[in-house]
This record gives structure tokens, sequence and C-alpha cells, in this order.
């Protein structure tokens, strides 16, 4: 396998555990899907601009995308439910995402008075 693919590969495993489907990423970085496709199956090298995108927007690993190691929290890091929480994040819309966090700060702002 060429470096190219193992990239592509790597990438394919990224978007499957944010479970998004090619035409999901595709349309939500504003790429064609058959752009997705080639930078999946290493027809074509994935862009630095599209690895911060995907980065910042769904939390893929670059560094695991580019050379095969992670550089996040083993899952063992996370109990069953914290993961499946993640997973779940990841999966909705950046808007949703935006209302939990502001929801999750009013919580612990809230938890915060009460600890003083």
């Amino acid at each position: 396998m060429h470096l190219s693919e193992e990239i592509g590969s790597r990438l394919q495993e990224e978007r499957k555990r944010c479970a998004k489907t090619q035409n999901e990423l595709a349309d939500a970085l504003g790429i064609a899907k058959r752009t997705q496709a080639n930078y999946e199956s290493g027809a074509s090298d994935a862009t630095a601009s599209y690895l911060s995108k995907v980065s910042i927007q769904f939390g893929f690993d670059v560094p695991y995308i580019l050379n095969g190691v992670r550089t996040t929290l083993s899952e063992h890091a996370l109990s069953d439910v914290e993961d499946m929480l993640v997973k779940q994040y990841r999966s909705i819309p950046e808007d949703d995402q935006k209302a939990i966090r502001r929801f999750l700060q009013a919580m612990a702002d809230d938890a915060a008075k009460y600890q003083k």
C-alpha cells in the first residue's frame, strides 16, 4: 500500500469514527463528494486546508492520519458512557454542539456558585 492510500484509509477511519458519510462530510466542508472520495482512496492528497478543517470541525486526529500514531487520549481513558457522549456530540450539527457547550457552561457556572 502506498503512503497516499494509507493516509486515505486513516481519513476514512476517522470519518467513520465520527459517524459521517462521505456526502455529509463533503457537504459540511464545502467540497465535492468526489474530492472526499479521492482523498480517502489515496487518488488525491488531502490539502493542509482540508486537514485543518476536519481537525477543527470534527476532531480528526491529523497526526494519526499522516503518520499512523494516535495523539489523542486512548480509548481506555474514557468510560463507556463518556466515549458514547463524545461520539454522539461529534455526530450532531455544529449549531447543536454550540448549544450543548452553552448548556454545559451554564450548569458548571451554577455548580460553582454552590461550591463556594
